[in-house]
């Protein structure tokens, strides 16, 4: 089942991201769309990822018949702060500029002339949002009033810093990607602003970062209920609380299997036990 933004744009339930990949990205693009995935997150950002061989993978597909309007992809801005020596703007540009310059070079990689979701990869501020963030935003809402991308969003931010994108932006982000942690329930905050605001919110590091839960007995118990893994059981979690999650897994057997999570329900006090464990 698709989620639907507050602007009303569907996005797949699950998405394969891209980082970390290297030169392997091209054929494990392959395979998390042969397995089923339809919704492909990368970013402009040569430390961990490669947009261009994204981008190869898409033109692959496009010849075996899976053309790009089946596809959901999303990418990201990052600013300077997270980009090595190998920057997709001018580093001397305003940020405006570095914006349309870097939306530019992710449409030339990923051989589009669109975008179904574009995403700040993270605020310029550690707290609030400061005049860098507020020009980032208002050329990255430029972009989706300009209809070359269907929605924005922003990754690793504060609940503060939305509740402040949130009130203030022309348009407040449709979706939200951030790292995911059991030990401050599951970014609870977050997805709560999210949820209050028809906010798509996209967990990432469900598994990694979070490799305690693994090991608690009750939670190995759940999986074994439902015959799950301890992947899909995480996972359907997510789901089952509004959560989009992401899956990096390299495992052509993991990707099929992770998309199978929805063939089950937790129930209700199953979904609390879990949200509850970090904390």
């Amino acid at each position: 089942m698709p989620l639907t933004t507050y602007n009303h744009v569907p996005i797949p339930s699950f998405m394969y991201g891209t980082a970390w990949k290297k030169e392997a990205t091209t054929g494990l693009v392959l395979q998390a769309v042969e397995a089923g995935f339809t919704a492909i997150d990368t970013a402009n950002q040569l430390v961990h990822y490669d947009e261009a061989r994204v981008g190869e993978a898409l033109l692959q597909l496009a010849q075996q018949g899976i053309t790009r309007d089946k596809l959901f992809v999303q990418t990201k801005f990052t600013p300077i702060n997270g980009q090595d020596h190998r920057l997709p703007y001018d580093a001397r540009a305003s940020i405006t500029a570095q914006v349309q310059q870097s939306f530019a070079g992710s449409l030339a990689h990923l051989h589009t002339d669109y975008l179904d979701s574009y995403v700040l990869h993270g605020p310029y501020s550690r707290r609030g949002v400061g005049t860098e963030d507020w020009e980032v935003w208002t050329a990255i809402e430029s972009l989706y009033d300009a209809g070359k991308t269907k929605m924005i969003g922003v990754s690793n931010v504060t609940a503060d810093q939305l509740t402040l994108l949130c009130a203030k932006a022309k348009h407040k982000p449709m979706v939200v990607q951030n790292r995911c942690y059991a030990a401050f329930g599951w970014d609870k905050e977050v997805r709560e602003i999210c949820q209050a605001n028809g906010i798509i919110y996209q967990g990432f590091s469900l598994l990694t970062a979070n490799r305690e839960v693994f090991s608690d007995p009750e939670i190995r118990a759940m999986a074994a209920r439902h015959d799950a893994t301890l992947a899909q059981l995480i996972f359907r979690f997510a789901m089952q609380v509004g959560m989009l999650p992401l899956t990096g897994t390299t495992n052509s057997q993991h990707m099929r299997e992770d998309l199978e999570c929805e063939r089950f329900n937790l129930l209700p006090e199953e979904v609390a036990q879990i949200e509850t464990i970090g904390l």
